[in-house]
């Protein structure tokens, strides 16, 4: 089975999610290549070296150099023509969302999005994928030749030993992208928070209720030594600043301990804070999907919780 992986990267930087759908895409067996499409060739060796394929499908070009869908799917629909993969892999991130649509409708080919495990039993796929926002879990027989979007973490890529794959140039015509260019990278405002080197969080959810709230987190927060952050909803709803939001639009975060109160775990939370070392869930809804993922996890009124740990630590 031939399996073609979208490599996505940052100036250089490969992605995370990268890794692991190669990881995954070893797991299956077969032949893996990786496409890599950046600003020059320069650019393309760099990432090659870090990349566990067989090989490395490059398309170089300064149209690359930063993210345009247009280019991006042009290259990814040309390397599917040329290479013929069985199966893709596209991470679910913004731009793998942004290309798996449009090079499931060009390429005629089905999709399964949310994936969390692929099992391959000869000829046949088994994707289990979320749905519901997590709280089912689905099980979908793919047809190949197939495409399928995964979920970060879905699969733990191993330690990166680099790779000595071979560069084969794929030549694509990228005329059709002009139409659209790169203005400009906007950061948000951090506001002095950085959140990505805090050892400790405390995260709130919807069910805050609002800012009226938010003092019983913020006094946890205080005696762990902790910075205080929140889901989107939160943040769409003025109770915290956009920097203080993790998760896939937000700020991904890796701390020693992630606690949250009233966060149900939606799968764009997940992606923002589940390698964080030890995870503790404070939820009223038994079945909400982030006790799948917590180390700890309580059904409980987080109003009587939080108060309690507080005056508990002293």
């Amino acid at each position: 089975m031939g399996i073609l992986v979208q490599i996505e990267h940052v100036d250089g930087q490969v992605a995370d999610g990268a890794h692991e759908l190669l990881a995954m895409a070893r797991s299956l067996g077969g032949t893996v290549e990786a496409l890599v499409c950046a600003k020059d060739a320069t650019t393309v060796a760099a990432i090659a070296d870090e990349l566990d394929a067989d090989t490395v499908v490059a398309v170089a070009d300064a149209v690359l150099a930063d993210y345009v869908p247009a280019a991006y799917l042009t290259c990814l629909a040309q390397a599917m023509e040329d290479r013929a993969p069985d199966l893709v892999l596209l991470s679910y991130s913004t731009a793998g969302i942004d290309l798996a649509g449009g090079v499931a409708l060009k390429s005629g080919r089905e999709m399964v999005c949310y994936a969390t495990a692929i099992e391959r039993d000869g000829a046949v796929l088994t994707v289990k994928s979320q749905v519901y926002s997590g709280k089912l879990t689905a099980s979908t027989t793919l047809p190949l030749p197939g495409i399928v979007v995964v979920m970060p973490g879905a699969i733990k890529a191993p330690e990166r030993a680099g790779g000595s794959a071979p560069v084969e140039e794929l030549v694509v015509d990228l005329s059709v992208s002009q139409s659209i260019r790169h203005v400009e990278n906007l950061l948000p405002d951090s506001d002095g928070i950085d959140l990505t080197k805090a050892e400790r969080i405390v995260c709130v959810g919807r069910a805050l209720g609002g800012t009226d709230k938010l003092p019983l987190a913020e006094a946890l927060a205080v005696k762990l030594g902790a910075e205080i952050a929140g889901s989107r909803p939160v943040i769409d709803a003025g109770w915290l600043p956009r920097a203080r939001q993790v998760g896939k639009s937000g700020t991904k975060v890796k701390p020693k301990l992630y606690l949250m109160a009233g966060v149900s775990g939606a799968p764009e939370h997940l992606e923002g804070m589940q390698d964080s070392d030890l995870i503790i869930a404070l939820n009223s809804d038994e079945q909400a999907p982030i006790f799948r993922k917590a180390h700890y996890g309580a059904v409980c009124d987080m109003f009587e919780v939080l108060p309690a740990l507080t005056e508990k630590l002293g």
